[in-house]
């Protein structure tokens, strides 16, 4: 039967006091209880997240045709797109396969 008291008087405590700090933070701006939010909803506060986005929506895709040569065209150098090594060649992709090379698509 003790009990009951001891818990009604330390629940009537916490809510005294949860009151006298939410009064308290409103007049003397102490941010105890409450804190402004900073954060903006559609505006991220990083760089970081921007890019990222970017990043996502910039993603090419590499598609191979049908096309195949034996040997490359002169002056060709190496470019390395979405992780894949291909040649580019005045324009125009390849990627090697086996002893020849494929002609790709990069959309």
């Amino acid at each position: 039967m003790l009990q009951q008291p001891m818990m009604k008087s330390a629940l009537l405590s916490t809510v005294a006091l949860l009151t006298v700090s939410a009064v308290a933070d409103g007049l003397f701006n102490s941010r105890l209880v409450t804190q402004r939010a900073e954060a903006v909803v559609g505006a991220p506060a990083t760089p970081v997240s921007v890019a990222g986005s970017a990043r996502r929506t910039t993603r090419q895709v590499i598609r191979r045709s049908t096309i195949y040569v034996a040997s490359l065209p002169v002056g060709c150098s190496t470019v390395i797109i979405e992780g894949v090594s291909l040649y580019s060649c005045g324009g125009t992709y390849y990627e090697p396969y086996g002893d020849q090379y494929v002609v790709v698509y990069v959309e």
